[in-house]
């Protein structure tokens, strides 16, 4: 198997417009947005910054964004902008934002000065948005790739703070804290969600979407993303199987070895919930670990059903080429629902 990625690059937005097409299919949906005032102004010396930082009792939040980007916005307007994380994250955090197409310079130690693009690459930022988290030492100690909804980050950011990063897993943290909850959320059925849990030599394209009775983010990812039927299309021309991220029951995995679901879990490092993770042969070729809407979910879908990651090494050259193939149709993208 050839150009196998270990993850999915979302950049999210398209990198061209629909101009110059002979059909005039167009993309709609990306959003602009600006940064809150109150973000650090920064002179972009991450060790100044982690400096004052410790000095302020705070952490470094290192926020990676990408203009117009519509889930940038969402967890901009819905969590630094206005909500109850907002004053969490002022009284805990020094948060300095960082465009991935940018190009001011950044310094991260005494001899080493790149652009802001440069730094993304560095740190393989692939996801907007991206969030690193910084101890008062400068060293990276948590990593959320895309958009959180206010529940669910502001159970990252306890994490977070408490240090308990340090000492458990974010899946464990969450299942411990909400031990006690009588409000969970309600496992939904999907006519696409298969039954096969023998994995065993299974060679075929394969997706494994991880779901537990805390995730905040399920029912609407139901009923806003699978009830749509091009998604659901996309969902059976693979094996599409649905797994508690909390059982310690154990399924035949697919070099024979017996595995339980929170063990999968902790194996591969999944923080999201819905996280998907897509394997062929037996071999993880990408995932979904943030939020993600109908066109891009079920685009994701596509390039490992029929093997695209075959020709295109990363998912956003696939998407590249897919998006133009379909404006050229005269049918419109809408990247925001």
């Amino acid at each position: 198997m050839k150009n196998v990625i270990s993850v999915v690059v979302f950049f999210l937005v398209m990198g061209f417009s629909a101009v110059g097409f002979s059909a005039q299919g167009k993309v709609t949906g990306g959003n602009s947005f600006e940064t809150p005032g109150w973000f650090k102004d920064s002179f972009l010396d991450i060790q100044e910054d982690v400096a004052e930082a410790k000095e302020e009792g705070k952490k470094i939040m290192l926020f990676f964004h990408l203009n117009n980007c519509p889930y940038c916005k969402a967890m901009l307007d819905e969590n630094f902008f206005k909500g109850s994380n907002k004053k969490t994250i002022q009284d805990n955090f020094s948060v300095i934002q960082i465009n991935i197409k940018g190009d001011r310079q950044i310094s991260l130690n005494k001899n080493d000065e790149i652009s802001e693009q440069q730094l993304a690459t560095q740190l393989k930022v692939l996801y907007t948005p991206t969030v690193l988290f910084m101890d008062q030492n400068g060293k990276v100690i948590f990593r959320m790739n895309g958009y959180r909804d206010p529940t669910a980050f502001a159970n990252l950011l306890d994490y977070v703070i408490t240090d308990n990063y340090q000492k458990m897993s974010l899946s464990l943290y969450t299942q411990n804290k909400h031990q006690k909850n009588k409000k969970s959320y309600k496992f939904l059925k999907h006519s696409a969600f298969k039954t096969k849990y023998d994995l065993k030599g299974y060679k075929k394209p394969v997706a494994i979407m991880f779901e537990d009775k805390d995730c905040t983010g399920c029912a609407d990812f139901h009923q806003s993303i699978l009830s749509n039927k091009e998604v659901a299309k996309e969902m059976n021309a693979l094996l599409y199987i649905r797994l508690d991220a909390y059982s310690d029951k154990k399924i035949n995995w697919f070099d024979g070895t017996k595995i339980s679901p929170q063990d999968l879990v902790n194996k591969y490092k999944l923080s999201y919930r819905p996280g998907v993770i897509l394997f062929d042969e037996g071999k993880e070729v990408s995932r979904v670990d943030g939020k993600l809407y109908s066109y891009h979910f079920k685009e994701a879908l596509r390039y490992i059903s029929g093997r695209y990651y075959q020709k295109y090494a990363t998912y956003h050259t696939y998407l590249k080429d897919r998006s133009a193939e379909i404006l050229k149709q005269g049918i419109n993208i809408d990247l925001s629902k």
